[in-house]
């Protein structure tokens, strides 16, 4: 049978700072501009998550879409309404992009979602600025 796409779009807001712990406040300021905010700045987010494969024989469908909200929700839980820099710990290290969000909480963990039906993310950050990362 023929496979097709489903896609499931999940909102969630998060604040951050872009810092590098590699330069200085003067360097993080110079590249990053107002991003680089002491106060942090925030989004309201939208991830469209789009998966791959054929269709069930019995449910005629790639993924129940039950499951790929349930799914969504594990992504958007340890993010939405978060500080990124103090309050999620792989970002204590890591400069908080959205191409960092986007691939380390909506994709890569196979807990978060099975990785052969996972084709690909797109976060939006803002109507002007938005992540595509294709499972590659």
């Amino acid at each position: 049978m023929v496979g097709c796409h489903k896609v499931s779009i999940s909102s969630f807001s998060m604040t951050h700072q872009l810092d590098s712990k590699s330069l200085s406040n003067q360097e993080n300021l110079k590249l990053f501009e107002k991003w680089n905010n002491s106060n942090d700045h925030g989004h309201n987010y939208k991830a469209a998550v789009i998966v791959h494969g054929a269709n069930d024989p019995v449910t005629g469908m790639v993924m129940i879409l039950t499951d790929l909200k349930e799914y969504m929700e594990a992504i958007k839980k340890p993010l939405d309404h978060k500080n990124l820099n103090p309050d999620v710990p792989y970002f204590a290290d890591v400069v908080s992009t959205t191409e960092k969000c986007s691939w380390e909480n909506l994709g890569k963990s196979p807990e978060f979602l099975p990785l052969e039906v996972f084709y690909k993310v797109k976060v939006y950050e803002t109507d002007n600025n938005i992540i595509v990362y294709k499972g590659e």
